[in-house]
């Protein structure tokens, strides 16, 4: 079965060529078909092509001058996941006159490129015969990134979990079943390990959490006046607790800085990610620098730098613009590749910006600028 009726390719059956798309066929909204981003098919009562614009070239790889005036079906040579051809399956100007169109599906371009496609049949009047065929055409690879970026989140997800889960699991199955066997000081040892994997597996339910905000753009902001310094001063005084020497770390202000207005926990949660990554994957002194800035906003001059920088092995160059992707590992020491993704939405969400390079030691160096800002009610 064809679509439409047969005529010398090329020609409309009236004897004029198809015309090709109008800037002015979108209803008056002064954009042109070629400006669209997903590919539109037109074709008339007869099943000839008359419009084809560019993102349709682009996704199929066949020029618009050429699928122009042609059958509906073999300028677009669609099969359906099971090779069939879907237009001898839909055929769109027969069968019952109640129907509107196609729902989005996924078919299949000559040589199996895989493409998103949707119909829309325009009658002229109730039960009436086709007038048009609009086609929409749409790529599959950013959906396809997208459902890899999260198989991929998933498999790291429950990899992360399961080691802390089976140690939690292990270690109170025993000290349930041979409580008296042990001594305090043995159950002490097995309890502080099944807190400290419960703190990880929160740890990482908390990322993400993070990220489905991020990524739905709902990360809420509860601004208050912050103490930038006072903030980096308290993540070092941990780390000197927690056996560090003091001597690693060099806080060094500049002043006057301009009042910040942001959300005090998560600006802690980015501290915290640049400051360890600097002392795990770093070596030599941590350097904090906390310098006013240009605001990254124009309508505003001022705003608050903050730049962490090691003095270890540094980030390679190839791979300097991954740093802020999903799952990446400057080592192979541990984490799940999503800190530094975390604190790009979280910096992103103030408005601010954040980069990364080499510092002068030659490590790492992750600079962070955000704007004074001020919370709705004060504006």
């Amino acid at each position: 079965m064809s679509v439409g009726t047969s005529s010398a390719p090329g020609t409309h059956p009236a004897g004029r060529p198809p015309a090709p798309c109008r800037p002015g066929d979108l209803a008056g909204l002064g954009i042109g078909p070629d400006e669209l981003p997903d590919g539109l098919v037109v074709a008339d009562e007869h099943g000839r092509v008359i419009c084809f614009n560019a993102a349709a070239a682009r996704i199929t790889a066949v020029p618009a001058a050429r699928a122009l005036g042609q059958r509906l079906d073999d300028a677009l040579p669609l099969e359906d996941l099971d090779g069939r051809r879907w237009w001898q399956l839909t055929d769109p100007y027969g069968g019952l006159a109640i129907r509107v169109g196609q729902p989005e599906r996924n078919l299949l371009l000559p040589g199996g490129r895989e493409v998103l496609v949707s119909a829309r049949y325009v009658r002229t009047r109730r039960r009436g015969p086709v007038h048009r065929v609009v086609v929409t055409l749409r790529d599959t690879e950013a959906r396809r990134r997208t459902e890899r970026s999260h198989a991929e989140l998933i498999a790291t997800v429950a990899h992360e979990l399961r080691s802390p889960l089976t140690s939690v699991k292990g270690f109170t199955a025993t000290l349930l079943a041979k409580w008296e066997r042990f001594t305090d000081d043995q159950k002490r040892l097995m309890l502080e390990t099944v807190d400290a994997d419960a703190d990880r597996v929160t740890r990482l339910i908390a990322e993400l959490l993070d990220i489905s905000r991020i990524d739905s753009g709902r990360l809420e902001l509860r601004r208050q006046p912050v103490d930038i310094g006072a903030a980096v001063g308290r993540h070092i005084q941990a780390y000197v607790a927690a056996g560090q020497p003091a001597d690693r770390f060099l806080l060094r202000l500049g002043r006057p800085l301009p009042a910040l207005w942001a959300d005090p926990d998560k600006i802690d949660q980015v501290l915290s990610n640049l400051i360890e990554n600097a002392v795990r994957h770093g070596a030599g002194t941590v350097t904090i620098d906390i310098t006013p800035a240009a605001s990254p906003r124009e309508e505003e001059d001022a705003g608050t730098s903050v730049t962490v920088s090691d003095e270890g092995p540094g980030i390679p160059e190839e791979s300097m613009n991954r740093v802020f992707t999903r799952f990446w590992r400057g080592s192979k020491r541990g984490g799940t590749g999503l800190g530094l993704y975390i604190v790009k939405g979280i910096v992103e969400a103030h408005g601010g910006t954040i980069t990364v390079g080499r510092a002068p030691g030659g490590g790492a160096e992750f600079r962070f600028t955000l704007p004074v800002a001020a919370p709705a009610y004060l504006t």
